[in-house]
């Protein structure tokens, strides 16, 4: 049996008319604790929140959330 990985991960988030509610886990660094993650998104994304032409339509981005992350591998037979 693995082990699943366990973390920290980014959790990107946007609202428009178009497309409603969006949300999805950015592929990316996996990290310890909460802390490490939330510093890294004010560094990568953390320009978002000083942008109102960027959180406005037809945008509508947020600044990414830490989230907890669990992640699986199963073997799949032939």
């Amino acid at each position: 049996m693995i082990r699943p990985l366990r973390g920290w991960g980014v959790m990107w988030k946007s609202v428009n008319r178009l497309d409603g509610p969006t949300a999805y886990l950015v592929w990316g660094p996996l990290f310890r604790t909460r802390r490490e993650c939330r510093d890294f998104i004010e560094k990568v994304y953390g320009y978002i929140r000083k942008r109102p032409d960027l959180r406005d339509e037809p945008h509508g981005w947020r600044v990414p959330k830490a989230v907890r992350v669990k992640v699986t591998a199963q073997e799949r037979k032939p």
